[in-house]
């Protein structure tokens, strides 16, 4: 039985998804959970579906297998500050849906298969592809920013590591009002010497983590350890040690890098040609 007609649905419906993800990434700065988990839920009830019709549970089972190692990998990678939480959730939607290579023939398309699943193809697109979106952000903060503007010697500096540096700070960090931070912003180093502050935040052990100070005016500082951000209730014990003057009114933040588009990107790509690495591999061998 051919099960283009269903395949093709799948990867309608993650395609779809990942526009949406996008969207709320670019716009709110998030991706909601219930559209992640939406997108697992579907990808679970298709492919069970689908060893349902071809009574073959190999469909169900690589969903699963593949969204769990899907998840455990990324998940280790967010540990690294790659992407945040709402990233590791839609890719593990994705492997949810399309746990391996496939073939919709009455579109042609027969994308490129590699040695592992389908899933790990979109990680590696997505990574490869994020190169240039990261670089149009950045110009975009520069110049949004009046960046040369304020530090004119930068234009005329701009390959010193000094030069890099204050870009860096000047784009990426900004000061905010901590009643107006959100459950994911990423902190920056705060230095305080409150020991009261450290039992706070040491209690919910989420996100924010205390570190000892080399700095002599100050003991302590805390700051996100991943790029996931803070948690809500670490969220809501900041606003509350802001209002009551334990720590100030403004915090130094990272403006987030939305991954989305590049995932959206990764995605399609995968989708119609296949994995960016094997493509190149294959060229070179040609060229060889």
């Amino acid at each position: 039985m051919n099960y283009s007609c269903i395949f093709l649905f799948q990867v309608i419906i993650t395609v779809l998804f990942c526009i949406l993800a996008t969207i709320f990434d670019v716009k709110e700065g998030i991706v909601p959970n219930k559209l992640t988990y939406g997108l697992l839920l579907f990808g679970l009830i298709s492919n069970l579906i689908l060893a349902c019709v071809s009574s073959n549970i190999k469909f169900i089972l690589a969903s699963i297998i593949s969204a769990s190692v899907t998840y455990a990998i990324t998940y280790l990678m967010w540990q690294l500050n790659i992407w945040g939480g709402g990233d590791v959730k839609l890719f593990t939607g994705i492997a949810s849906v399309i746990p391996s290579g496939f073939n919709i023939d009455f579109l042609n398309i027969f994308p490129q298969l590699s040695i592992y699943p389908f899933s790990f193809s979109v990680v590696v697109n997505s990574i490869l592809v994020s190169f240039p979106f990261l670089l149009i952000f950045v110009f975009y903060l520069i110049f949004k920013g009046n960046v040369f503007k304020k530090n004119s010697d930068l234009l005329f500096n701009v390959f010193n590591w000094g030069s890099v540096k204050i870009l860096i700070e000047s784009t990426l960090n900004k000061l905010v009002l901590v009643k107006d931070i959100t459950e994911g912003t990423i902190v920056n180093e705060y230095y305080f010497s409150n020991g009261y502050i450290c039992d706070l935040i040491m209690e919910i052990d989420g996100n924010l983590k205390v570190y000892e100070s080399d700095d002599e005016d100050y003991r302590y500082y805390f700051k996100s350890q991943s790029a996931g951000g803070i948690t809500e209730k670490e969220m809501y014990l900041l606003k509350i040690l802001s209002a009551q003057g334990f720590i100030s009114d403004k915090i130094s933040v990272k403006i987030s890098f939305p991954f989305t588009p590049a995932i959206l990107f990764g995605l399609m790509i995968a989708v119609v040609y296949g994995d960016m690495i094997m493509l190149f591999t294959k060229n070179i061998y040609l060229v060889v």
